[in-house]
């Protein structure tokens, strides 16, 4: 099927090592440490989850970010979208989207996703167990956050709209002047020679933003968006089983896990009769299982198989064409290995999820 999707997958730069993991998590930590804990809990899980070759890579390897480049190359990928770590100032995981600044010689289109969440032990960007909290400051804060990132827009592999570097905002809730903040962005990308910032809104299903604020467009974080788009019954039945099981665990001392496993297909079904309005960006995922992070806790959507996957995004990408007009899909994600939602290779699936990609994005 011809079409003129660009295809963007999230970028998780958690696979290096610094120095607040180091303390935080024990020396030497990366989300492959979480990665190897995967366990099987439930029929049908793939724990853990294994890269093809053993391939645990370094981020800060600038030969893994060439291997990436070759793939996507390969596979028909247009760009990653870096997840972007700024605390008021602070930033974590900077390194691999530095090393791609540095080296211009790398193919990689890119764009980030400011996620601004607090970062916390339970892994939930929840305000509570917090190891590093989340400050937005005022205009001196929001000037030094833009200077850190004009480099990156001026680069040619940035990805930009009509002349505006494109900017995710993952909880613009969260931030009480985004508004004020947003404009003050725009004036300082126009004196630097864009004509604004394209800010991409994100749509993750709860909390998101209410306000009339100056984005350009809106993008569907899958599978999150769904998850609250579920009908109400079959959301009640299972927050009622949780509070059981977590019972009987307490009670009991055992390790039952609190949900069942969703079908792909099932997930699959709701995310894409949940219409978006005109002009959002669409977007897709290809499983998710977090037990490597949450344990009995996790939320379970069995892996698409290769089938399920091409009839999925398919129709994901014909809503994009057809009823929102828009040219870019967004995957979840490209390596999100501990939450079991990733187009690199492993060893279950290998290429599979990219052959699909290759196959309907020509």
């Amino acid at each position: 099927m011809k079409n003129e999707i660009k295809i963007i997958s999230f970028y998780l730069p958690q696979f290096h090592v610094i120095p607040e993991n180091d303390e935080w998590w024990g020396k030497g930590f990366t989300d492959w440490n979480n990665v190897r804990k995967g366990f099987v809990y439930l029929k049908g899980q793939e724990q853990p989850r294994v890269p093809l070759n053993d391939n645990y890579y370094d981020l800060t390897d600038i030969d893994t970010l060439r291997w990436q480049a070759d793939l996507m190359a390969k596979y028909n990928i247009y760009g990653q979208c870096f997840y972007h770590y700024w605390f008021d100032g602070k930033l974590l995981l900077e390194k691999p989207s530095e090393l791609l600044l540095e080296n211009k010689d790398i193919p990689i289109r890119f764009c980030f996703s400011w996620a601004n969440e607090p970062w916390a032990r339970t892994w939930d960007g929840k305000n509570h167990c917090v190891l590093m909290p989340q400050k937005y400051g005022g205009k001196k804060d929001w000037r030094k956050h833009f200077d850190y990132l004009l480099p990156f827009f001026k680069d040619e592999r940035y990805i930009k709209e009509n002349d505006c570097p494109m900017f995710i905002i993952y909880k613009s809730s969260s931030i009480e002047d985004c508004g004020e903040m947003m404009e003050n962005w725009n004036q300082l990308a126009v004196k630097h020679g864009f004509k604004g910032i394209h800010f991409v809104q994100t749509l993750r299903g709860k909390g998101d933003e209410k306000r009339n604020l100056p984005f350009k467009a809106k993008v569907e974080f899958e599978p999150s968006r769904t998850f609250y788009k579920i009908p109400f019954i079959d959301l009640t039945m299972r927050r009622i089983r949780r509070l059981l099981v977590a019972n009987i665990n307490r009670i009991f001392n055992t390790t039952i896990p609190l949900s069942k496993a969703w079908a792909f297909s099932y997930i699959a079904h709701y995310s894409l009769s949940r219409k978006s309005t005109e002009g959002t960006y669409a977007g897709a995922f290809v499983g998710w299982d977090n037990t490597a992070r949450k344990g009995i806790k996790s939320t379970i959507v069995l892996p698409a198989t290769e089938d399920e996957f091409e009839e999925y995004l398919s129709e994901k990408i014909r809503i994009a064409k057809e009823i929102y007009k828009t040219n870019y899909l967004f995957i979840n994600a490209w390596n999100e290995w501990a939450e079991g939602t990733y187009l690199e290779p492993d060893t279950s699936h290998q290429y599979s999820y990219l052959e699909v990609i290759k196959k309907i994005c020509k």
